[in-house]
């Protein structure tokens, strides 16, 4: 029993270094895509986008007397000299609606979403007299394409075009002095993984402040470094959410991080990584149920058991960049599963193939591959499944003689003699 015990040793020891040399092909073949997949996507869809709010600059020239001396005279000079001055908004109302749309690229997913923007802006001359102004709306990204533009003044006349060589839309407008003027813009763009209103650079101030935001998936994310909406309504295939401050001091921005899809490379990764437990589990529940029923398995039969379990995840690696990973994990699984059973059936016979080796292995193997699927709570599905694995190992050997199945003898330990 001992030798069997070593030789099954050295079977799983092998096999573990091929799942583990698997998983860093996975992971090696899902990292090198990712880094040109990724520039490519954002090539065709966009990049993460980071509105700015527009920047408000008003500029007025005036006349300057500047006196100086030469050759001993003095000398008066009127100059003019240019005066500017950077214009805080009265209020921003602006409306976004974020669109997700998968995109699939080799073995990842990637988080691509539509954005329909449209913002009203109301400015002030605070001076008391008429003074240019200069109004640019920075782009949310760089080569990002825009549809639907739209950057209009009310009330005053408006001079505006896109900066020639900056990301930006620019507008000239001259308001008399106290007098306000309303700015609407708007866009339907694209971006990925991300999309964010920034408020600057540092800490910002902003006044009379609401933003709306819709979205058509449920599961929203706030980065770290984003404020948390102050209201959150249920729609019928998403959220709206609504940011509004009356005077806000913050060094923090609006964001929403887009949901990301289950990623066929880093789960097959995963799962090929935490094969040899699956392996090490069935090994022992068929061992025990091997000296239980005394079916004799030898280290060869368990050869090839592990090998028809390296097959699901060779088999799920590279079918999950073709087809659909819930597709992908079932072909493989069954394709196994079959290896398997087909094969114990012949050197055991069907009832222990299927009800014994089918089952552990559909737990094992399958059941406990499949917890992945479920973030956050594969770490106790596995847990559960192994208390339970130890409770029902422990009942049903508990009258094994453990000594016979060893071959080790009992030495009898001679009483004491009486002195």
């Amino acid at each position: 029993m001992i030798k069997r015990l070593f030789a099954i040793g050295f079977i799983f020891a092998c096999v573990s270094i091929a799942w583990f040399v698997l998983a860093g092909a996975t992971s090696t073949r899902t990292n090198s895509a990712d880094s040109s997949l990724k520039s490519r996507v954002a090539q065709l869809w966009g990049a993460p986008q980071a509105q700015l709010p527009p920047s408000i600059v008003a500029w007025e020239m005036v006349t300057k007397k500047i006196e100086s001396l030469e050759d001993g005279k003095k000398i008066v000079k009127t100059v003019e000299e240019k005066l500017t001055e950077r214009l805080t908004l009265d209020s921003s109302d602006i409306q976004v609606a974020l669109k997700l749309d998968y995109r699939q690229k080799g073995l990842l997913w990637y988080s691509t979403y539509g954005v329909d923007f449209g913002a009203t802006y109301t400015l002030t001359n605070t001076a008391k007299v008429a003074r240019d102004i200069e109004i640019a709306l920075p782009f949310p990204a760089k080569r990002a394409v825009f549809d639907d533009l739209r950057f209009e003044l009310d009330g005053a006349q408006w001079v505006a075009k896109p900066a020639p060589g900056e990301d930006k839309f620019v507008g000239h407008t001259r308001l008399g002095a106290g007098e306000s003027a309303i700015l609407r813009v708007g866009y339907r763009s694209q971006g990925l993984d991300r999309w964010s209103y920034n408020f600057g650079s540092g800490v910002s101030e902003v006044r009379n402040f609401k933003l709306a935001m819709r979205t058509n998936f449920e599961a929203i994310d706030f980065p770290d470094d984003a404020i948390s909406p102050v209201s959150k309504q249920r729609t019928d295939n998403g959220w709206m959410l609504k940011w509004e401050y009356r005077h806000l001091v913050s060094g923090v921005n609006i964001a929403m991080a887009m949901p990301e899809k289950l990623q066929p490379g880093p789960l097959a990764s995963q799962i090929s990584a935490f094969a040899p437990v699956s392996l090490f589990f069935f090994i022992v529940v068929l061992l025990t149920i091997g000296i239980v029923r005394n079916v004799d398995i030898h280290p060869m039969h368990f050869f090839f058991l592990a090998a028809s379990f390296f097959s699901f995840h060779l088999l799920f690696a590279y079918l999950a960049d073709q087809v659909s990973i819930h597709v992908a994990f079932a072909i493989a699984a069954v394709v196994s599963m079959l290896l398997t059973i087909s094969y114990l059936r012949i050197v055991f016979g069907a009832a222990f193939a299927f009800l014994a080796a089918g089952t552990a292995q559909l737990v094992y193997l399958v059941l406990f591959s499949y917890a992945f699927f479920f973030k956050g709570l594969t770490g106790l599905a596995i847990t559960v499944g192994a208390i339970a694995t130890l409770f029902v190992l422990m009942q049903v050997t508990a009258r094994v003689n453990w000594n016979a199945v060893f071959g080790e003898r009992r030495v009898a330990v001679p009483a004491p003699v009486p002195s």
